[in-house]
């Protein structure tokens, strides 16, 4: 369970959990703190937007450099991994001084990092996180906890997705008779869900469904390079297009939409280039409603995994909604349009219906994996990931 925000108390110690997602817009911060019997207490949030240069940076590493020399990939790497570090040091920092609290009151830092490659099915499977945990801890003088994939990718895992564990304690709503499925459904650059089975007898389920807001935001920068937004804001732009039913199908007939989970993908896969190959194969079609077939694509493939896995035939099914995709309207509505499609009964809702916002979720549920490392839980999900046992996630990090 969740309580609502609250002002904090100094009394009080905190966790604080730290996200930069692959959309790589900016810096995530939520301040929680949890009471004796668990239960999770968000009391404040703050963002801190990436300039350009510094999305850039990130955005560039998504995929291989083959130009010469390439250790310069390397070299640009681990340099952004001190950078980072220090940017989120900065905005924690201010982020204190706005609740008014120091490095005292806080007993750690759960952060995810910035993934910039993650390879789940090479032959040495790997993935990699930066914004140096050592240096966050050294800047801020708090302790951080980190490198949550690691450990489950050790066991055969995919280490992603990682907060199945943190949706089943907030949402799960299980019941052998009165039961409802929920699921929670992320769309920041890839889109990912958890489905939370109203029958507790089955298990959690979760994956990464395919693209979120990544190719849409890339596209839209492409063709709209003057634009004061990076983003498609309320997808206004794919509102003025018209979806095309040939790419459609050709997007919809990538090899990843037919594995079966666990699976997990990145920018590294579904990118401007991937998206060029595809329309190579259809006879041409117009920016806006390229931009339209990309905004359909995520609804689709989202609602596509929904519809595969949603079991309870009796009572509606609740889908919450987080991350950036909320804000497009476009978006949403196609989701909508996707469900309702369906004879069973769907309600479309956001997290902040649980008190969560929907723009905050991941980075309060970073500050929960770090409660839970040093508590010792379980949390991860072999179910999830495919590791061959569930295990505490993280390492900590001291300043």
């Amino acid at each position: 369970m969740i309580n609502k925000k609250s002002n904090p108390d100094k009394n009080k110690q905190y966790y604080i959990g730290l996200m930069s997602g692959t959309s790589a817009d900016g810096i995530d911060l939520a301040l929680v703190s949890f009471d004796e019997n668990k239960k999770l207490n968000h009391h404040a949030s703050y963002y801190q937007a990436y300039c350009n240069d510094t999305a850039d940076k990130i955005t560039a590493l998504y995929t291989p450099d083959n130009s010469p020399p390439q250790s310069s990939e390397i070299d640009r790497a681990f340099a952004l991994d001190v950078e980072l570090a220090q940017l989120f040091a900065k905005a924690i920092t201010t982020f204190l001084s706005q609740e008014q609290l120091s490095s005292n009151d806080i007993i750690a830092i759960g952060s995810h990092g910035q993934t910039i490659r993650h390879r789940p099915l090479a032959k040495y499977p790997f993935t990699l996180q930066i914004g140096c945990c050592q240096t966050l801890a050294t800047l801020t003088d708090i302790r951080v906890i980190g490198q949550f994939r690691r450990k489950d990718m050790a066991l055969g895992g995919q280490g992603a997705p990682l907060v199945p564990a943190f949706h089943q304690t907030i949402f799960s709503e299980t019941s052998l008779e009165n039961g409802c499925d929920v699921f929670v459904v992320n769309i920041g650059g890839i889109s990912n869900l958890t489905f939370l089975p109203a029958n507790e007898r089955m298990k959690v389920i979760g994956y990464d469904t395919g693209t979120g807001n990544a190719l849409m935001d890339d596209w839209f920068q492409l063709h709209n390079p003057n634009s004061s937004s990076k983003y498609d804001k309320n997808g206004s732009w794919a509102a003025s297009g018209t979806i095309n039913d040939d790419l459609l199908k050709q997007l919809l007939s990538d090899d990843y939409f037919q594995l079966v989970p666990p699976k997990s993908t990145g920018r590294e896969y579904f990118h401007l280039p991937w998206l060029e190959r595809q329309l190579s194969k259809v006879s041409p079609v117009t920016n806006q409603d390229v931009q339209a077939t990309l905004t359909a694509f995520t609804a689709i493939t989202i609602v596509n995994a929904i519809k595969q896995h949603s079991s309870n035939r009796k009572n509606i099914t609740k889908v919450y909604l987080c991350g950036g995709g909320v804000h497009n309207k476009s978006l949403k509505v196609q989701l909508n349009q996707q469900l309702q499609s369906s004879p069973k009964n769907y309600d479309l809702l956001l997290t902040n219906q649980k008190d969560i916002d929907s723009d905050q979720l991941e980075a309060i549920a970073f500050a929960w994996l770090a409660f839970a490392y040093d508590k010792k839980f379980l949390s991860s999900m072999p179910a999830v990931t495919g590791a061959s046992k569930s295990c505490t996630l993280g390492n900590d990090f001291f300043p």
